[in-house]
């Protein structure tokens, strides 16, 4: 059993869901900033989210998501990500990630003026992610 004394409450907010609420001893995201580890009493900060992998250490173990953009609130004793979408490598269609990947790779590669570059570009990071997540449990 984990150490009460070391848990802070973690809330994770998707417009479509309350993705997690719970203790939990340790969080891990990426940042526009590059990755950040969260424990308990930590200084309080509010950073926005890139797609990563968002790393959930609880009492039993370590939970794995994919987080697709947002932001995180971090306070002493808590800390809330209000994220756009964030998924369970169970609830990841394999499928519609390798179809939107090659779509955005042909975004990419075509040369088109009309491409918007940037949301190609966030969109294969979504894609790679998502494989990246599903691959971690075997699909």
């Amino acid at each position: 059993m984990a150490d009460q004394s070391r848990l802070f409450h973690l809330q994770v907010i998707s417009p479509d869901r309350i993705f997690y609420d719970g203790d939990v001893e340790m969080v891990e995201m990426r940042t526009s900033e590059g990755e950040i580890g969260v424990l308990k009493n930590h200084i309080p900060l509010t950073a926005i989210l890139i797609p990563g992998v968002l790393k959930i250490k609880e009492d039993g173990g370590e939970k794995k998501a994919a987080l697709h953009d947002g932001f995180v609130e971090i306070f002493k004793d808590h800390v809330m990500i209000l994220a756009e979408s964030c998924e369970w490598p169970e609830e990841i269609d394999v499928v519609r990630a390798k179809e939107a990947k090659l779509r955005a790779e042909r975004r990419l590669s075509s040369g088109d003026a009309e491409v918007n570059v940037a949301r190609a570009e966030l969109a294969l990071r979504r894609s790679l992610l998502r494989l990246e997540m599903a691959q971690s449990q075997g699909k």
